[in-house]
C-alpha cells in the first residue's frame, strides 16, 4: 500500500495526506536512485527517438505525433488497468510521454511557428494549472499518494507538461541562447544539483524540490542526446538517434527487468505483500 513513513525527503517527492484518506496501492515506485537513472534515460530517448521517427518514417511530424499518440493511450489505458505500480508498463508510459512531450513542442516550432520563449511561457503556466487544480482538489502533490483514478490523472497531466515543457526550455537554451548541447547539459546539471542544495542545506520543500528537479531532468536528458546524436558540425558526438536511442533503450530495458524482477523500487510493506489485496469496503 501506499507509504507515508519518512524517507529522503528530497527523493520522495513529499508526504503529505489529506485528513481522513486511507491510501490503496501507489501507482508511482519508489524515488530511489534507479527513478532518476532511468527518468534522464527515458527522457533522452524521448528526444533522439522523436527525431529518429520523424527522420525514418516517413511520416511527417504531424504524421509521427498521431502514431506515437494513439501508442501511448494505449499503454495509459493499460496503466490505469493496473491495481498496482508494475516497472514495466509504467516505465514504457513514461517513454512514450516523453516522446509525445518532445513532439508536441516541435509541432509548436516547426508547423506553427511559435517561438521557443512563448512555448516554453505556455508549457510553464499549463504545468501550473495542472498543479493548482491536483493540490486544490487533493490537498497533496505528493507521488505517495497516486493511489486513486483522478490523482493519477494529475499525475500524467503533470509528467506530460513537464517533459514538454523540458524539450521548449531545453531547445530555448542549446539552440535559440546558442548556448550549445554539451554546456545545457553541464547548466542543467548544476540547476539539478542546486535544487538538491537548497532543499538540504535551506529546507526547500520537499514537493516542489521533486518536481522542480522532475522538469530538469528533462532538458538535461534532451541535451544529453542532441549532444551525442547530432554531427560533430552541428556541436554534437555525431553517433545518430539510431545508435543513441537504441543504446540508451537498451539500458532502460535492462534496469527495468531488474526493478521487475527484484521490486527494489516499492516499499517494503509491498514487497512483503508481493501481490494487492482487495481494499477494505467502503475505501474511498
Amino acid at each position: 500500500m501506499t507509504s507515508e513513513t519518512s524517507r529522503a525527503p528530497f527523493l520522495d517527492g513529499g508526504e503529505s495526506t489529506p485528513s481522513g484518506h486511507r491510501p490503496r496501492w501507489n501507482k508511482v515506485p519508489e524515488v530511489t536512485v534507479y527513478f532518476w537513472i532511468i527518468k534522464v534515460l527515458c527522457t533522452t530517448v524521448g528526444e533522439t527517438a522523436a527525431d529518429m521517427l520523424n527522420e525514418k518514417l516517413g511520416l511527417g511530424l504531424s504524421g509521427v505525433s498521431l502514431l506515437m499518440s494513439v501508442l501511448l493511450a494505449v499503454v495509459l489505458v493499460a496503466q490505469f488497468r493496473t491495481d498496482a505500480y508494475r516497472a514495466g508498463v509504467y516505465w514504457t508510459a513514461v517513454a512514450l510521454i516523453s516522446v509525445v512531450g518532445t513532439l508536441v513542442s516541435d509541432n509548436l516550432t516547426d508547423n506553427l511557428g511559435v517561438p521557443l520563449e512563448a512555448s516554453t511561457a505556455a508549457f510553464a503556466v499549463c504545468l501550473t494549472v495542472v498543479f493548482a487544480l491536483w493540490y486544490r482538489s487533493e490537498r497533496t502533490l505528493s507521488i505517495h499518494s497516486v493511489d486513486t483514478r483522478r490523482r493519477e490523472c494529475f499525475y500524467w497531466l503533470a509528467v506530460l507538461f513537464t517533459f514538454a515543457l523540458g524539450t521548449a526550455a531545453g531547445d530555448l537554451v542549446a539552440e535559440r541562447m546558442a548556448v550549445g548541447y554539451w554546456l545545457s547539459v553541464v547548466l542543467f546539471a548544476v540547476a539539478i544539483a542546486a535544487v538538491a542544495v537548497v532543499h538540504f542545506a535551506l529546507g526547500l520543500n520537499a514537493v516542489w524540490s521533486f518536481w522542480i528537479a522532475y522538469v530538469l531532468t528533462r532538458p538535461l536528458g534532451a541535451s544529453t542526446g542532441d549532444y551525442l546524436s547530432q554531427p560533430t558540425a552541428d556541436g554534437g558526438r555525431g553517433l545518430g538517434t539510431v545508435v543513441t536511442s537504441v543504446l540508451f533503450l537498451a539500458v532502460i530495458s535492462a534496469l527495468v527487468v531488474y526493478l521487475a524482477a527484484t521490486r527494489k523500487d516499492v516499499t517494503e510493506r509491498e514487497r512483503r505483500a508481493g501481490t494487492p489485496v482487495t481494499p477494505e469496503a467502503g475505501t474511498p
